[in-house]
């Protein structure tokens, strides 16, 4: 029987109550290297236990597939093949100045795991419940931290060492991020600064051709309204000029062969 994804949860904002509840009893941990700062983003001087694994039983971590190794985009950006586990979405792997960041789950596959096994030891951050994917399996292969947006944390019982965050986190300086529920409810995205100056911008936008991108809400999506208001903030809230790329958590047929999105600013821009 093939094995089930660690994403599973209700659908819908008659749920963010129950979201908000749970996700308020998980801790936060620091990562060496990189401020976990607080809920809100600004600095934490205290470090909490991790959320001890007590729903599931012990597992071989060992892949089942080979599959291929993740192809070099940027100096530094990496681009995973897609993901059946995330409806086809593509994961990221970055190795930024400040440190090295898994974004979203790849295939959990012998070609995967070596590659990760082979860089500096990352994070992996979360930029919605559609690309957890095998979250447990990684964070069990490798060790690693894993940070998600507080209202998606119940999503993974079953997943140690685990962080949250609420409206924004500068995870170190460079490296931002910040809630943009509409996709779903707990969807962020993470803004990396400096070279390369990447929008990971998860399920916000979605390739709908060549060096273009728009907001494609699905039968499972969370709340258009919302979602319309994640995009204006985001436009506020970035650097003028900036965006130079956006790498989305989508999967990537459309850009016909390209990885990155851009130029990244004029495209947000030009949204309405």
């Amino acid at each position: 029987m093939p094995e089930q994804s660690d994403a599973t949860g209700p659908e819908g904002e008659a749920d963010l109550g129950a979201d908000l509840a749970a996700a308020s009893e998980l801790d936060q941990n620091g990562m060496p290297g990189i401020d976990s700062g607080s809920p809100s983003g600004g600095p934490s001087s205290s470090l909490t236990r991790p959320i001890a694994d007590t729903t599931f039983p012990a597992e071989s971590t060992a892949p089942a597939e080979t599959g291929r190794p993740p192809q070099q985009v940027l100096e530094g950006l990496w681009a995973f093949a897609p993901n059946r586990d995330c409806q086809g979405g593509t994961a990221w792997w970055l190795e930024h100045a400040e440190g090295a960041l898994l974004i979203d789950c790849p295939a959990y596959t012998a070609a995967n795991l070596a590659f990760l096994r082979g860089r500096p030891a990352g994070m992996l951050v979360l930029t919605s419940r559609e690309g957890h994917g095998r979250t447990r399996r990684f964070q069990e292969a490798l060790g690693w931290p894993v940070l998600v947006q507080e209202q998606e944390a119940y999503l993974l019982p079953g997943v140690q060492q685990l962080q949250t965050f609420g409206e924004e986190r500068d995870l170190a300086p460079g490296l931002r991020l910040l809630w943009t529920p509409g996709p779903t409810p707990g969807a962020c995205v993470l803004h990396a600064s400096g070279e390369p100056d990447v929008l990971f911008c998860g399920r916000l936008l979605s390739p709908t051709g060549p060096g273009a991108a728009a907001p494609l809400p699905t039968a499972r999506s969370f709340h258009w309204g919302r979602w319309q208001r994640s995009l204006k903030t985001l436009k506020a809230l970035l650097p003028k000029g900036s965006p130079r790329w956006i790498a989305s958590g989508a999967g990537l047929g459309a850009l016909a062969g390209e990885k990155l999105i851009g130029p990244g600013r004029p495209l947000l821009d030009g949204l309405e």
